[in-house]
């Protein structure tokens, strides 16, 4: 009896195993949230201290970035040949030791750099993979607003808890406090050797299907007994003869994608990367208090989450896939460059909720994208490579906005340039084209003459 992966996956109703891998997905995702986001309260400690021009002050944001960079690069690989479930396992350790480490021996610029790129070694593997394996676990009718909710809370959630670090722990227990809280991030390691399974999809094209029907079974209990049975042979009817690689991704089925991902994703994170680690400093600089300043990081953090489920709505409810990234990210430029020009508190919330809404829920929509328009395959590759080449705007982003504020003191410098990035960023994705059909067909459940599918705006 032969049993499609996908197919019983993407029809399954949604249950408690499905809520049980979304809450440990997002548990997972949410200490790269949390470290991701921290060095930009560190800024305010060390800066004179340890005597930092603003163009280094924004290195120590980035030195995690470089090292999120290399790893989301080299993590598609592993993921795409051993396995989902050990590539994470993997990263959760280092991110835990580094984490640790950071807090006890960086007392200074460059072992806070060395520290933090160790540290960004782990991460940037947690994100795309996660990504990538909640995708595969997925109902098609939910797709896109599933997987949001397996890695876009616990992401969001992981900022607004280093902002509150930040707010109420540094002033008494100094910025190390940041990375002590990350450290505990080993309860989790632990118990993923226990709780964590490897993704079916990945096991039945690597025809390594041992525990798959009792996975199957526990994500739809009304189909166990076929799934149990001693007659079951489980397939995944996608192409597995080519082993992941970027090559592959060049490949004339993803090319145009691979470009427009890779050119979005380095835009956008620029401007990510660039708000989010100069947004507490320069908010002190536009007047408002540092309680107040620190918090705005929480609110970026929060719409995070708030606009990557508002565009999942689109793209699973409305058929809308690029067409709703242009939008958000033309909406993230009006919100961050209308800064350059006024200030005001009421100006400076409303400016970065809709920052945070758009620009990053705008990214949060792209990865949730470009897990859907590569196959099992080569998802954990696509996804790793997108994320990799945007951290790349991510190293760039923090430390050139700091050095055009060195040339034009003030925060309009740093607004403009978020907005055209973000504005950029938008620009990119209309290039993306049409998604190979066989893929779309298979994750929307399409094939039946699906208009927006056969528009290519999925």
């Amino acid at each position: 009896m032969e049993i499609n992966v996908g197919e019983e996956i993407g029809s399954a109703p949604l249950g408690r195993y499905h809520y049980f891998l979304a809450f440990l997905m997002s548990s997972i995702v949410f200490f790269e949230g949390y470290d991701t986001f921290n060095a930009s309260y560190v800024i305010h400690y060390v800066m004179q201290p340890w005597r930092l021009l603003a163009g280094q002050a924004g290195l120590l944001v980035s030195s995690g970035i470089v090292g999120f960079t290399v790893s989301a690069m080299l993590q598609g690989k592993l993921s795409d040949r051993i396995g989902r479930r050990p590539t994470l396992l993997v990263a959760l350790w280092i991110t835990t030791i580094f984490s640790f480490a950071t807090a006890v021996v960086a007392n200074s610029f460059l072992t806070f750099l060395l520290c933090r790129f160790a540290t960004g070694l782990g991460l940037g593997v947690l994100l795309p993979v996660g990504v990538t394996y909640m995708n595969e676990f997925s109902p098609l009718r939910l797709k896109s607003i599933f997987t949001t909710w397996g890695w876009g809370l616990g992401f969001s959630l992981g900022g607004v808890a280093a902002s509150a670090v930040g707010v109420f722990l540094t002033p008494k227990l100094g910025w190390q406090s940041l990375y002590y809280v990350a450290s505990l991030s080993v309860v989790l390691a632990v118990g993923c050797h226990w709780w964590l399974p490897e993704s079916p999809q990945f096991k039945a094209l690597r025809a390594d299907t041992a525990e798959t029907g009792l996975i199957l079974a526990r994500l739809n209990p009304s189909g166990a007994a076929r799934y149990l049975s001693k007659e079951a042979v489980f397939v995944l009817p996608e192409p597995s003869a080519q082993k992941a690689s970027v090559s592959l991704l060049f490949s004339s089925r993803y090319r145009r994608i691979t470009l427009a991902v890779w050119g979005a994703a380095f835009c956008v994170l620029f401007a990510v990367y660039g708000l989010t680690g100069w947004v507490p400093t320069a908010m002190i600089q536009r007047g408002e208090s540092f309680s107040t300043s620190f918090g705005f990081g929480a609110v970026i953090l929060a719409m995070n989450f708030v606009g990557t489920l508002a565009c999942s709505w689109f793209i699973d409810r409305q058929g809308m896939g690029r067409s709703a990234l242009v939008l958000w990210w033309i909406g993230g430029a009006l919100a961050s460059g209308v800064l350059a020009f006024a200030n005001g508190h009421t100006l400076n919330l409303v400016s970065m909720v809709l920052s945070g809404f758009f620009i990053l829920g705008g990214q949060g929509g792209l990865n949730n994208l470009t897990a859907m328009w590569f196959e099992t395959e080569v998802r954990g590759t696509a996804v790793g490579m997108m994320l990799g080449v945007g951290r790349l705007g991510g190293v760039l982003g923090p430390y050139a906005t700091g050095f055009l504020q060195q040339l034009h003191p003030g925060s309009a410098i740093l607004f403009l340039a978020i907005g055209t990035a973000s504005l950029l960023g938008a620009l990119c994705i209309g290039f993306v084209g049409t998604a190979p059909a066989h893929a779309i067909r298979q994750k929307l459940g399409g094939g039946n003459g699906n208009p927006q599918i056969e528009r290519g705006d999925l």
